[in-house]
């Protein structure tokens, strides 16, 4: 799978809003406005904040991404979250892959060997169908099953601050049970 190589990780940093994706069992179904932030830490570490809303309540998990292999100029990072998010026991570590990111990093595509997770990204809650539609080739070429992308509805801008009611890890229970 070829991914970005020399990835500016500072560049890289700050909100990406989640314009589709492959759902998973670690996001609510009806979730939206879904988005990241990545911080770089002092020690080369990513801090990893995802957010969703359901219902106006925003759900949200932090983690940690750092590079799989150091030594290498691959965009291949490792990402640890741990579960449940309102008490963290139990860490879960999954590939995150950058497949591409254009010159100004304003959208990428992020997916995993597996195949089996997949994300377009944007700098904003909208993006050009033109610019989607490439990056729906982009991960066909790579092997993605492209019809089970889901388009995420950003309908209501969210507040910019992180500081909006919450469910305190809820949310995470519930897409247990496919919720």
């Amino acid at each position: 799978m070829k991914v970005v190589r020399n990835l500016d990780l500072e560049r890289y940093m700050g909100r990406w809003y989640e314009i589709a994706c492959f759902p998973s069992r670690f996001q609510p179904r009806d979730g939206t406005n879904t988005r990241a932030t990545y911080t770089l830490a002092g020690d080369g570490a990513v801090k990893v904040l995802n957010e969703t809303w359901t219902d106006g309540r925003r759900g949200h998990i932090e983690g940690t991404a750092y590079r799989a292999d150091p030594a290498s100029d691959e965009a291949k990072l490792k990402v640890k979250f741990y579960v449940p998010p309102f008490l963290p026991i139990f860490p879960v570590v999954g590939d995150y892959w950058v497949l591409h990111v254009d010159d100004a990093y304003s959208y990428a595509l992020v997916g995993q060997p597996s195949l089996n997770y997949l994300w377009i990204l944007c700098r904003q809650p909208h993006m050009d169908e033109e610019v989607y539609g490439q990056l729906v080739e982009r991960a066909k070429e790579e092997g993605y099953d492209v019809s089970k992308l889901k388009k995420t509805a950003h309908p209501d801008p969210p507040p910019e601050t992180e500081q909006s009611a919450g469910d305190r890890g809820v949310w995470w229970i519930k897409s247990l049970f496919g919720r």
